[in-house]
């Protein structure tokens, strides 16, 4: 199976693509399906992806669901299966994701081991953004196909290379994306006192932003809130009119997140009384990670994982399916020798480590009796 899933990875890996716009990939991976004997489906909803049901005529269904988009990233690696999209790579492992659950479907579709649950392959457009598992959710096919469980992997550079890594309850961050423009008045430097200086008021509101984080939340709910773009001022001897930040808001409590969300109105409307207006906007994009304790504990009995010590700060829209039933997100480690990060133009990985992904997808399936 090891050249196969290669294949699958490199041909996938010449022909990424954005958010629901897989239009190649999702061919791609429903001529694969169909050559293995199977009837892949288009998700309802989606403009791309597709699923596969495979049933065992058994009252429960278990999902494994990989995500199939890519970034606007222009690759750096010089190989001979190098992106072919200019301006687009699978920079995210996406590729190796699609591998490992087509190898899950090219044995399912041999083997002539009993199964004691119900099958769903799920082939998730749009991960990165704008997050299409919660399209998924809504579209109710996981209530459908009664699925009771739903596992997902991901290749993950920062763990040593074939490692299996996941933890119980909170995983992942939720996450939000921050919009602000500060609206001041525009002068002439020579003039400060004619103006209203937005650069100004754009640094005190960030300062003001930080304190959110160290007085107004519990040490032990960790928060991160990152002003990450600033833009503003129009040349160098003038008053700016007009600032423009952008950021990211990270944590594992809804609650918690809601919170902060209301103290940095709060802190906007207090500098409003300077006479600037504030347009702001931080929307929960991805809810955070939270993986069954029972799932967890299943798949300790039956595979080599191990246990991450803390949770991540990064976000992933398959926190959506765990909203609705039980689901685990498990890493794999990519680490070998010197290897660049995930979303960085000269991400790369050694295929081998694909196979451990197609074998912890069938321990768990071996696992239900």
């Amino acid at each position: 199976m090891m050249n196969q899933l290669k294949k699958w990875r490199r041909d996938l890996h010449q022909i990424p693509e954005l958010g629901l716009e897989e239009i190649k990939t999702t061919a791609y991976l429903m001529s694969e399906l169909t050559a293995m004997g199977y009837d892949p489906h288009p998700l309802p909803l989606l403009p791309t992806g597709c699923y596969v049901f495979i049933d065992y005529h058994k009252s429960k269904t278990v999902a494994f669901r990989s995500d199939i988009d890519a970034l606007p990233i222009q690759e750096d690696n010089e190989v001979d299966y190098c992106s072919q999209h200019k301006g687009c790579m699978h920079a995210c492992g996406h590729d190796g994701h699609m591998a490992m659950l087509l190898g899950l479907a090219q044995y399912l579709s041999t083997t002539t081991d009993h199964m004691n649950v119900n099958i769903l392959l799920l082939f998730q457009p749009a991960e990165e953004s704008p997050g299409a598992a919660k399209d998924v959710v809504a579209s109710g096919l996981l209530k459908y196909y009664h699925v009771e469980a739903i596992y997902g992997l991901h290749l993950m550079p920062m763990f040593d290379f074939g490692t299996l890594i996941s933890k119980p309850g909170p995983m992942m961050a939720q996450c939000g994306e921050i919009n602000i423009t500060v609206h001041g008045k525009e002068a002439h430097a020579g003039t400060p006192e004619e103006g209203i200086d937005s650069i100004v008021l754009a640094a005190e509101l960030i300062q003001n932003y930080q304190t959110i984080v160290s007085r107004k939340v519990s040490p032990f709910s960790p928060v991160v809130l990152n002003i990450g773009t600033i833009q503003g001022g129009q040349a160098r001897n003038s008053v700016a009119g007009k600032v423009i930040m952008t950021g990211t808001l990270r944590c594992y409590d809804e609650k918690v997140f809601s919170d902060v969300v209301k103290q940095m109105a709060i802190v906007n409307q207090a500098l409003e009384l300077k006479g600037c207006q504030i347009d702001f906007d931080c929307e929960p994009m991805y809810p955070p990670l939270i993986n069954d304790d029972n799932l967890f504990q299943l798949a300790q009995k039956v595979t080599d994982i191990d246990v991450l010590s803390t949770p991540l700060m990064l976000a992933e829209d398959f926190a959506f399916y765990g909203r609705i039933v039980p689901s685990l997100f498990v890493y794999i480690g990519t680490q070998k020798g010197q290897q660049t990060g995930l979303h960085t133009a000269t991400f790369d990985f050694d295929e081998s480590c694909l196979i451990k992904g197609v074998q912890f997808y069938i321990q768990m399936i071996k696992a239900y009796e």
